[in-house]
C-alpha cells in the first residue's frame, strides 16, 4: 500500500537521523541540575524506587500509597488492576502529594486492556510479528502511547523484545513478536518510536533475553543455557540494534545465564549482566528492575536485601519493592560502609530526572476522568486493529489457488466453528458475500453435522482459541482433531485458525486441508479479514512470525491478490467522519418516531468499503421483531435497474437490441398502434409519452368485489399466477395487460414523464428474444456470480416467511396482509415477477450490484457489462429537455426538489421505490448508499417518509460526513 511504503521510508530515514543515545537525554539539563541541588539523599534514594499501585484494592492500599509519596519520596508507581477512571483519580492525587513528580508505568505490552478494562485491546505482538512493513507497528505503538498519555502513564513496559525460539515457553510466547531476531528487532524498534513519539518512555524486555526458556520466572529461576555467540546472534541482537536508537529503558530479567555470569547470580542482581548492557552494548538510557516480588528472586533474597543487591549491580529503578523503608536503610548502610559509590546513586537519580523532563513532568497536569472513554475507545484504533489482522493474516495452505473463492455460482458453502469462546460474527461475514449455511460443532452434534455437510461443496471451519490473554492453552483439542480429520474426508476444507500459530505444532489435520489461513487471535476484526481474504476483498500478506512445524517455517507465506469484491471498514478508514454519520441514527429515528416507517436498513460504502450498516426499527407497525440484516425487503421500482435495465445492456452488448430502434421493430403486438413508433432510448428515459400508470387491478374488481373469470382461489391451469395467499389471476392476464397498454392513449406531447407501462412491454421483449423467464434469467446471469441471493423474485419460495418484511395491509385488493407477495399490484396480476416490480433484496445484496455499476460493469474480477455500455446508460439523456433520466436510472435532479440531497455528483445515479427504498451510487465520492424500508406497511397512503425527507436527509449527512484531509500526512507528521 502506498501509504505504508511512504511511512515506512520516512521512519527508517529517521531511524539513521536519531541520536545514538537514549531519548532521556533530550531533557533540560538546567532543571535535572535544580532538581538534584535541592533533593536531600533521602530524597535521592526515594527516586530510585517504583511501588506497585492498584485502584481496586480500597481506601487502605491508598493510604499505604500516600504514606510512601510523602514521606518515603518515592520516584514512580506502577499500576496494575483496576479501572481507568479510578486510576484517574488515583493518579492526581498521588501526583498532587508528590515533591518531585512521579513516573507513572504499566505493562501495556498490547494496549492498557493488558491491566485494565474499559480500554483498547490491541492484537497480541505476535500478530504484529506478522507484518512485513514496519509502519503498522509504529502506529501500534502511537496509538498505545496515546492511551498511556491520556491516563498520566508516562512509561510502558514493552515492547517485548524476547526472541521466542522455544514454543514451550510458558510466559512469553504470544507477547513475543516471533522467532527471527532481525525482523523482531526491526517490528519493535517501530513500535519503541512509535511510542516515544509521544513522549511515552518504551522499556525494552526481558535482558538479557527470556525466549527460549521454559519456566516461568514468576515461580522460580530460569536458566538460559546457551554459549556467548548463540546470545550474541539471539538474544542479545534487538538490544544492540534499539539501544542505539534512543530507546528509553531496558527491563533487566530475573534469569540464570551462566554465559554471561557464571555464578548462578540471576541477571537482575548481576553486575556482570548490566556491565554487558552498559558496556558492550552501549545502552545509556534507564535500567529497570522485572518485578522484585517474582519468585525468580524472591526466593533466595528477602526484601531490603533484593533491593540492594539490585542496585549494586547497576539498576537505576527497583520495581515493586516490598518495602521501600528498609531497602533504603539497607543502601544507606552500604554507602556508609563504601559498599555502593555515592555517585553511582546520583548518575541513577540524574538519568531518572532526566527521563521525567523528557516525559513532560517538569509540569504537573490532571487527568479529566469524565473524558477517558473517549481518549481510550477511539474509532482510530479500530481502524489500526482491523488494519494489521488484514496485513498480517498468513495463507499456509492454498491447493489449486482455492483462495479466493471467485466464483460463486452453484457453489454451496458451509461453516463450522469449534473450539473455546467461539462466535458466530465469523459466519456472519462469510455470509455477506454469499449464502453460507453455519453450523456450530459440539462433541454431541459431530455425527449429525458431518452427514449435513455432505452435499457441500466448501467447508470453512473456523476454529478458535481463548483471547484472553496470551498464556492461555493455544493446543487444538483431539475431538476437534478429529472431527477435522473427517470433515477433509468427504469435502473441500478451508481452515481458518483464530489461534496462536504454534497450534500447528500439534495439528497436522490441518495439512489435509485445501486452504489454511491463520488469523491469530480470536478477535472480531480477525473475523471479518478472515472472512474478506477468502472472498478475495483483501488479499493475503502476512508471514509467519515463528515456526510451526514442517513446511511452516518461520517466515513463510502465501500471498494472494483481492479481486474486487466489497470490503468491511470503518468510516475513517475511507475518509468519512464517524461522528457526523452518527447523525444518521437520529434521521432514521425521527422517521419511526413520527410514523414514516416501522423500520429500515440502511447501508453506505466508500471506495469499495461497506462502513455504515445498520438496522432500525421493526419490520413492522406491530413492533415486535426488530429489523435484522437478513430481513428481505421489496425494492418495489429499484427492480428496473436491477432486472431490466442490466438484462437490456447485454442485449444491446450482443447486438439484439438498439436502442435508437422503435418498440414496432421489437414488439411485433406494437406494429399499427400508436406506440409501434416510440424510441426506446426514450420509453426508457420517460421521454416517450408513455401513461405514467393505468391501475390495471382496479379494471377487475367491480364495487370492490373481484369480476368474474380474473381470479382463482386455487392454483391450477387456468390460474396460475400468484397474486397474494389464497388468490391467483388468470392464465392471459398478460396478454390482457400488454393489450391495454398498446392501446391506452399517449401524451399530448414528449416531454418528462415517468411511467412504469414500458418496462411490461421490455419484459416481453427480453423473454422473448432470451427464451427464459424473466426472474430465472436474472438470477442465472448476474446475481448468483454476484453472491447477491437475497435478490429474488418470489421471496417465499426459497426464504422462511419470518426474514421477509411485510408492506402493505391492502384492504381494497389483495384484502390481506402482504408479506412475501409483490406490493405492486400490476406486477402482483403478473404472478409477481415483471420488469418494473417484484423484486426483494437486502441491503447487503443491492449493495454489490451498485458497486458493480460503480465499477463501470466489473465486480469480483467478472466483467459483467462494458464499461463503455455502464457510461452511455447511467449518463443524463435529455438533460437539454430539463429531463434528467438516464437509460433506466434515475440523475440528481437539474434544479429544484428531486430524488436527491442535490449534494451529489452530476455522474451520480440510482433509483427510488415507492415502498420507501433508494439505491444511489456516486462515482466521483465512490459512495454507495442504500436505504430500504416499507413505509406502506400498514398503509401504502402514508407518505411522511417523503414529507420528511428522511432518505435525502441522510444522503445529505454523509457527505456532509467526507473529510479531505490526507491521512498519510497527519501519520508521518506533515500536516500543516
Amino acid at each position: 500500500m502506498p501509504r505504508y511504503f511512504l511511512t515506512s521510508f520516512f521512519l527508517c530515514l529517521s531511524f539513521f537521523l536519531k541520536s545514538q543515545h537514549s531519548v532521556i537525554y533530550q531533557a533540560d539539563s538546567a532543571w535535572v541540575k535544580q532538581k538534584m541541588a535541592s533533593m536531600s539523599l533521602d530524597e535521592k534514594l526515594g527516586q530510585l524506587f517504583m511501588v506497585a499501585a492498584y485502584s481496586n484494592k480500597g481506601t487502605e492500599h491508598e493510604r499505604e500509597i500516600q504514606q510512601l509519596v510523602k514521606e518515603e519520596h518515592i520516584g514512580g508507581l506502577i499500576f496494575f488492576q483496576g479501572s481507568p477512571k479510578e486510576q484517574a483519580r488515583l493518579t492526581n492525587l498521588y501526583q498532587l502529594n508528590s515533591s518531585t513528580p512521579l513516573m507513572i508505568a504499566m505493562d501495556a505490552e498490547w494496549g492498557l486492556a493488558m491491566r485494565l478494562p474499559e480500554t483498547y485491546k490491541f492484537p497480541w505482538p505476535i500478530t504484529l510479528g506478522a507484518l512485513q512493513d514496519t509502519a503498522l507497528a509504529y502506529e501500534y505503538g502511537k496509538a498505545i502511547g496515546e492511551h498511556c498519555k491520556a491516563l498520566g502513564v508516562h512509561i510502558n513496559f514493552a515492547p517485548v523484545v524476547d526472541i521466542n525460539t522455544n514454543p514451550k515457553n510458558p510466559i512469553i510466547g504470544a507477547r513475543s513478536f516471533g522467532e527471527d531476531p532481525e525482523h523482531v528487532t526491526r517490528i519493535a524498534a517501530a513500535v519503541m518510536r512509535g511510542m516515544q513519539s509521544v513522549h511515552v518512555l518504551a522499556v525494552a524486555k526481558h535482558f538479557p533475553g527470556h525466549g527460549d526458556t521454559d519456566s516461568d520466572s514468576h515461580k522460580t529461576l530460569p536458566s538460559v543455557s546457551h554459549p556467548m555467540d548463540r546470545l550474541e546472534k539471539v538474544e542479545l541482537y534487538p538490544y544492540k540494534s534499539i539501544s542505539k536508537s534512543g530507546l528509553g529503558g531496558v527491563m533487566v530479567a530475573h534469569l540464570n545465564v551462566p554465559a554471561i555470569d557464571p555464578s548462578g547470580k540471576p541477571s537482575s542482581l548481576s553486575p556482570a549482566t548490566l556491565k554487558l548492557l552498559r558496556e558492550q552494548i552501549g545502552f545509556d538510557g534507564l535500567t529497570f528492575t522485572d518485578a522484585l516480588n517474582m519468585q525468580g528472586v524472591a526466593r533466595d533474597y528477602k526484601p531490603g536485601m533484593v533491593d540492594l543487591e539490585a542496585i549494586k549491580a547497576g539498576n537505576d529503578v527497583l520495581v515493586f519493592s516490598q518495602d521501600v523503608k528498609l531497602a533504603k536503610a539497607k543502601i544507606k548502610e552500604a554507602l556508609k560502609a563504601g559498599l555502593i559509590d555515592t555517585a553511582h546513586i546520583n548518575a541513577s537519580v540524574k538519568r531518572i530526572l532526566a527521563a521525567k523532563y523528557w516525559m513532560g513532568l517538569s509540569t504537573k497536569t490532571h487527568i479529566e476522568g469524565s473524558t477517558l472513554a473517549n481518549k481510550l475507545l477511539r474509532e482510530k484504533d479500530q481502524i489500526l486493529n482491523h488494519n494489521i489482522f488484514a496485513e498480517a493474516q498468513t495463507l499456509l495452505i492454498n491447493k489449486n489457488k482455492t483462495l479466493p473463492v471467485k466464483k460463486l455460482a452453484d457453489l454451496k458453502i458451509a461453516c463450522v466453528t469449534a473450539g473455546n469462546e467461539v462466535s458466530p460474527y465469523f459466519a456472519e461475514m462469510l455470509k455477506k458475500y454469499t449464502q453460507v449455511e453455519y453450523f456450530d460443532y459440539t462433541s454431541k452434534n459431530e455425527e449429525e453435522i458431518i452427514a449435513a455437510l455432505a452435499d457441500y461443496d466448501y467447508v470453512v471451519l473456523g476454529l478458535y482459541t481463548s483471547n484472553a490473554n496470551p498464556w492461555k492453552s493455544y493446543k487444538i483439542g483431539s475431538e476437534i482433531r478429529r472431527f477435522t480429520r473427517r470433515i477433509a474426508l468427504q469435502n473441500k476444507l478451508i481452515i481458518t485458525l483464530f489461534a496462536n500459530p504454534y497450534s500447528l505444532l500439534d495439528f497436522p489435520e490441518a495439512r489435509d486441508a485445501e486452504a489454511l489461513l491463520m488469523a491469530y487471535q480470536n478477535d472480531p476484526d480477525a473475523e471479518s479479514v478472515a472472512a474478506q481474504i477468502i472472498f478475495g476483498a483483501l488479499g493475503a500478506k502476512g508471514r509467519l512470525p515463528v515456526s510451526a512445524g514442517e513446511p511452516f517455517e518461520v517466515g513463510f507465506g502465501l500471498n494472494t491478490q483481492a479481486i474486487g469484491r466489497l470490503g468491511y471498514h470503518y468510516p475513517g478508514a475511507v475518509g468519512l467522519d464517524v461522528n457526523t454519520l452518527n447523525r444518521i441514527d437520529g434521521i432514521v429515528k425521527e422517521a419511526m418516531n413520527q410514523g414514516a416507517t416501522p423500520g429500515a436498513q440502511v447501508l453506505i460504502a466508500r471506495k469499495g468499503q461497506v462502513i455504515y450498516h445498520k438496522n432500525f426499527g421493526y419490520i413492522d407497525s406491530k413492533k415486535k421483531t426488530p429489523v435484522r440484516s437478513e430481513h428481505l425487503y421489496d425494492l418495489a421500482s429499484i427492480t428496473k435497474i436491477a432486472v431490466s435495465v442490466p438484462l437490456l445492456m447485454s442485449l444491446v452488448e450482443e447486438g439484439k437490441i438498439n436502442l435508437d430502434k422503435t418498440l414496432g421493430y421489437y414488439l411485433p403486438e406494437a406494429k399499427g398502434t400508436n406506440k409501434e413508433d416510440l424510441v426506446l432510448r426514450e420509453i426508457l428515459a420517460h421521454q416517450s409519452g408513455l401513461k405514467p400508470w393505468i391501475p390495471f387491478y382496479l379494471e377487475t374488481l367491480d364495487h370492490g368485489k373481484y369480476k368474474e373469470g380474473y381470479y382463482g382461489k386455487e392454483r391450477n391451469f387456468d390460474y396460475p399466477n400468484v397474486v397474494s395467499e389464497g388468490l391467483y389471476s388468470q392464465r392471459y392476464i398478460r396478454d390482457t395487460i400488454l393489450k391495454r397498454i398498446l392501446d391506452s392513449d399517449l401524451l399530448p406531447t414528449k416531454e418528462y414523464r415517468y411511467s412504469d407501462l414500458g418496462y411490461y412491454l421490455f419484459m416481453q421483449i427480453i423473454e422473448r428474444m432470451e427464451g427464459q423467464p424473466l426472474d430465472e434469467l436474472i438470477h442465472e446471469k448476474l446475481y448468483e456470480p454476484l453472491g447477491a441471493n437475497t435478490m429474488v423474485y418470489h421471496p417465499l419460495q426459497i426464504y422462511p416467511i419470518d426474514l421477509i418484511v411485510p408492506t402493505e395491509d391492502d384492504k381494497t385488493f389483495r384484502r390481506s396482509l402482504i408479506r412475501g407477495y409483490v406490493h405492486d399490484q400490476g406486477a402482483a396480476l403478473l404472478g409477481g415477477v415483471a420488469g418494473h416490480a417484484g423484486l426483494f433484496s437486502t441491503a447487503n445484496d443491492l449493495a454489490k450490484l451498485m458497486q458493480m455499476y460503480m465499477q463501470k460493469g466489473e465486480y469480483a474480477g467478472v466483467r459483467y457489462f462494458d464499461s463503455v455500455t455502464v457510461n452511455e446508460f447511467i449518463r443524463c439523456q435529455y438533460c437539454q429537455t430539463k429531463n434528467r433520466r438516464g437509460i433506466g436510472f434515475d440523475k440528481p435532479q437539474l434544479e429544484g426538489p428531486g430524488p436527491t440531497c442535490g449534494c451529489v455528483s452530476d455522474r451520480s445515479f440510482g433509483h427510488s421505490g415507492f415502498t420507501g427504498t433508494l439505491a444511489w451510487a456516486d462515482p466521483d465520492e465512490q459512495i454507495v448508499y442504500i436505504f430500504l424500508s416499507n413505509r406502506v406497511n400498514p398503509d401504502a397512503e402514508n407518505r411522511k417518509l417523503l414529507s420528511l425527507s428522511t432518505r435525502t436527509k441522510i444522503q445529505e449527512v454523509i457527505y456532509e460526513a467526507i473529510q479531505n484531509d490526507d491521512p498519510t500526512a497527519d501519520l508521518l507528521g506533515l500536516a500543516p
